[in-house]
């Protein structure tokens, strides 16, 4: 058995709360109790890196702070952590995006992950100034990830694509290491980019038979181009010392969803491009009922916010052998996120982490230093 990683969320996307806070995928975020300050951003990195979690993903979107920048300044206020920044790769040139990862690279000591987004919806991607359709996004996604990958093996590059061109482009400074790509998408053109590009791909979390069916497909085209695929989860998780505590609390949650606020957000994401997105209403069709859809899934976090729209619900043990379920079907990553973000990443550092530790699925990606003595003085009254 593999050991499994994981990583958690910065809540970059209008900010954090005891309740879920909305947005995204052209909804615009929902209020928040937290503002996302480098202060309280930083207290959630610093608890991630210590519980170990590997990185911590920072969306992007019209809807959220830049994740360049602000995972920029969060590096300086942590040590170890990395960060799975995410971006879209039509709003700036490749050889620019190149340059920035070796930037990056190099003043953080090697801490930086891309999740690569090909595009929002097509009227929030106007607001920057792209006024492609979908499927051109995609083949200019492809020709963006060549060059950059050509450019990060050293090359001379010259393209003159359908949709991106330059001319003579070569990196002083390659990046290194050179930051895995993750890439998700449920379309047949995002499968076809994924399996010529993705390190990892990334899925939201729909039922293990949907998983299974995904995963096979992304294998099946990444041999095709003789390549092989790492797969990660995007999640939330609400786990407790019990499941009744931890089912309380998502029915806390649900009990604070507004039914206007429930009905004006699927209206909105009904509306969606992503094939993802539209997965993801088709587990609770927009009804605050039967949102069980798999024993300790839940599909309540979709009713208010786009994108990932669902969580692990349970005692630490539930969640655990649910982690290891989506593991045996080929997972090898998660990617968490709780309500709020900084109590979330404690209860699943230490609920879930250490049954995961104790069954060889996991371990902490720092080495561990020397323990203190359990009573402080213990060790001074021994030496006197």
């Amino acid at each position: 058995m593999s050991d499994l990683t994981f990583h958690w969320f910065l809540p970059t996307n209008g900010g954090d709360g005891r309740q879920i806070v909305g947005g995204g995928h052209g909804v615009g975020a929902g209020p928040s109790g937290r503002a996302p300050s480098v202060s309280y951003l930083g207290q959630i990195a610093r608890a991630a890196e210590d519980l170990g979690f590997e990185a911590a993903l920072t969306p992007t979107g019209a809807w959220c702070d830049d994740a360049w920048l602000s995972t920029a300044m969060l590096s300086q206020v942590s040590q170890r952590l990395k960060f799975l920044v995410a971006f879209r790769p039509g709003l700036t040139s490749p050889f620019l995006a190149a340059q920035m990862a070796g930037t990056y690279q190099n003043l953080t000591g090697g801490r930086l992950l891309l999740n690569v987004v090909t595009g929002g919806e097509s009227h929030e991607q106007r607001m920057y100034g792209d006024f492609e359709d979908k499927d051109a996004r995609y083949a200019r996604c492809d020709e963006f990830l060549t060059v950059i990958r050509a450019l990060w093996r050293g090359e001379t590059v010259d393209l003159d694509g359908d949709h991106l061109r330059v001319q003579d482009a070569r990196l002083g400074q390659i990046p290194d290491p050179v930051p895995a790509i993750y890439f998700g998408g449920s379309s047949p053109a995002a499968g076809d980019v994924a399996a010529r590009h993705a390190d990892v791909y990334l899925t939201w979390g729909e039922p293990p038979g949907a998983v299974r069916e995904k995963i096979a497909w992304i294998r099946g085209l990444a041999a095709r181009e003789g390549r092989e695929v790492r797969f990660g989860l995007r999640m939330h998780t609400i786990n407790r010392d019990t499941s009744a505590e931890a089912w309380a609390e998502a029915g806390r949650l649900l009990a604070a969803m507004d039914p206007s606020s429930i009905a004006r957000v699927q209206e909105g994401l009904r509306r969606s491009e992503s094939e993802g997105q539209r997965r993801m209403l088709a587990l609770h069709r927009g009804e605050a009922a039967e949102l069980e859809i798999h024993p300790n899934v839940w599909a309540g976090i979709g009713l208010v916010r786009g994108g990932a729209g669902t969580a692990f619900v349970g005692s630490h043990e539930e969640v655990a052998d649910r982690i290891e379920e989506y593991a045996d079907l080929g997972i090898d990553e998660f990617v968490l996120s709780g309500y709020p973000h900084l109590e979330s990443a404690y209860w699943f550092g230490e609920g879930v982490l250490p049954i995961l530790a104790a069954r060889g699925r996991w371990q902490h990606p720092a080495p561990s230093g020397p323990r203190p003595p359990s009573v402080p003085f213990a060790a001074a009254g021994a030496a006197s």
